[in-house]
C-alpha cells in the first residue's frame, strides 16, 4: 500500500518503476479509478488548496519504485514556474479524462463492452503492446470493470473461444484487436 484514502497528504507520488492502481474504498469493495505505468504522477488532486488528504488509495500490483515529492515544495515550484505549472495542469486534465471515460464505461456499457474496454486500456495505455504479462488477478479485473469474478472468468473464456484473445497463466494476447474494439465501442 502506497497511500490510504483519507490519510494526510504530505506528498505526491511519482511512479518510476512498476504498476500501481488508484482506487476508492467502501466497506469491503473497491472501485479502481486508474492504473498507472511508469513514469506517472499520482495524487495531484491533493494539491488543491484546503485539501490535506488523499482522496483515493494507491497500491502496487507488482514490485514498484516510487519517489515522494513534498507537497508544499511542489506547490512552490508550480507558483514560480509557469511552464512546469502548465505540465501539471495537462497531467491533471489527462487523468480527469481517463477517469471520466472509466465512469462512462462502468455506467453505460454492458459486461462484454466493459471487459473489452479494460483489455484495450491495458494494451494501449499501460503495456503498449497486444501481448502483455498477466499481472492482474481476476479480482483486479472485477474491480476494474465493476463485475463479479465469475463474470470475468466467463467472459474471458468466451473471448478466448471466439479467438479474440489468447490467455495463458502469465500472458494475455489480443488476437483480434478490431473485433475487441468494436465490442468496446458498442458496449
Amino acid at each position: 500500500m502506497i497511500c490510504k484514502q483519507g490519510t494526510f497528504a504530505s506528498h505526491i507520488i511519482i511512479l518510476n518503476k512498476g504498476l500501481l492502481k488508484s482506487f476508492l474504498e467502501s466497506n469491503n469493495e473497491n472501485l479502481i479509478l486508474q492504473i498507472f505505468a511508469p513514469i506517472n504522477i499520482i495524487g495531484l488532486a491533493s494539491l488543491h488548496e484546503g485539501t490535506s488528504v488523499f482522496h483515493h488509495s494507491v497500491q502496487a500490483y507488482i514490485d514498484s519504485e516510487v519517489s515522494l515529492v513534498e507537497i508544499n515544495a511542489l506547490r512552490e515550484v508550480i507558483k514560480n514556474n509557469g511552464s512546469f505549472a502548465n505540465k501539471m495542469i495537462s497531467t491533471l486534465a489527462e487523468q480527469k479524462i481517463i477517469t471520466s471515460g472509466r465512469f462512462f464505461c462502468l455506467t453505460k456499457k454492458q459486461t462484454y463492452g466493459r471487459l473489452a474496454d479494460v483489455l484495450l486500456c491495458l494494451s494501449n495505455r499501460i503495456y503498449k503492446s497486444h501481448k502483455f504479462p498477466l499481472q492482474l488477478s481476476r479480482r483486479d479485473f472485477a474491480e476494474l470493470s465493476g463485475m463479479s469474478i465469475e463474470s470475468i472468468a466467463r467472459i474471458l473464456t468466451k473471448f478466448k473461444t471466439d479467438g479474440l484473445i489468447e490467455l495463458t497463466n502469465d500472458t494475455l494476447e489480443i488476437l483480434d484487436y478490431d473485433t475487441l474494439s468494436l465490442i468496446s465501442q458498442k458496449g
